[in-house]
C-alpha cells in the first residue's frame, strides 16, 4: 500500500501542532502557577547561540505551512514574526493549522516528484523532489524546532512529558 504525500505531510503537522500547543499550554499555567513572568519562558533558550523558544514556535510553523503548500503547488503564505505572547504564539498554530487544514488532499497528487527549489536564485539554491523535500529536509526541519520547543519547556520545568509532545492520534 502507497502513502500518499498528503497522508504523509497533512495530518503529521497537525499532530504535532496539536501537541506544541498543548505544551505552550501547559507553559502558560506554569508560569502563572510559579509566577514566572511569561516573557521568561518565552525567551528561553538552551546554550546562548540558539534561538528561543518564541522563534523555536514560529519555525516550526513556518515549516508546517510552507512543505505542504509546496507540496501543494500553492503560494506559501508569508508570516510576521512579530509574536511575543503565549496567545499569540497559540494564533499563529490556529493560523497554520487553518491554512493547512484547507489544502485539498487532490492538490497532493504527483508532488512526490514536483521539484521543490529552496532559496531560489542565491548561491545556496537546492532543488529536490517532492518527496526528498518531505521526507529528507521539511519533516526532519519541523521535529527539530518542535522538540527543541519541548525541550526548552521542560528544561525549564514545565511538567510535560512524551504524550504532550505527540499530541492527539
Amino acid at each position: 500500500m502507497t502513502v500518499s504525500m498528503y497522508a504523509a505531510s497533512v495530518p503529521v503537522f497537525e499532530q504535532m501542532l496539536g501537541g506544541l500547543g498543548g505544551v505552550l499550554n501547559k507553559a502558560e499555567a506554569y508560569a502563572a502557577e510559579k509566577k514566572i513572568e511569561p516573557a521568561v519562558l518565552l525567551q528561553a533558550r538552551l546554550f546562548p547561540d540558539m534561538f528561543p523558544l518564541v522563534r523555536q514556535v514560529q519555525i516550526a510553523c513556518d515549516f508546517a505551512k510552507s512543505v505542504p503548500s509546496r507540496l501543494a503547488g500553492v503560494e506559501v503564505p508569508a508570516y510576521d514574526d512579530n509574536e511575543q505572547t503565549f496567545a499569540e504564539l497559540h494564533a499563529r498554530i490556529a493560523k497554520t493549522l487553518a491554512l493547512i487544514g484547507g489544502l485539498d488532499a487532490m492538490l497532493f497528487e504527483g508532488s512526490e516528484q514536483r521539484e521543490i527549489v529552496l532559496r531560489p536564485g542565491t548561491p545556496k539554491e537546492r532543488k529536490l523532489d517532492g518527496q526528498a523535500y518531505l521526507l529528507s529536509y521539511g519533516l526532519p526541519q519541523f521535529f527539530f524546532h518542535v522538540t527543541t520547543a519541548y525541550a526548552l519547556l521542560r528544561h525549564n520545568g514545565v511538567e510535560v512529558g512524551k504524550r504532550d509532545y505527540m499530541g492527539a492520534y
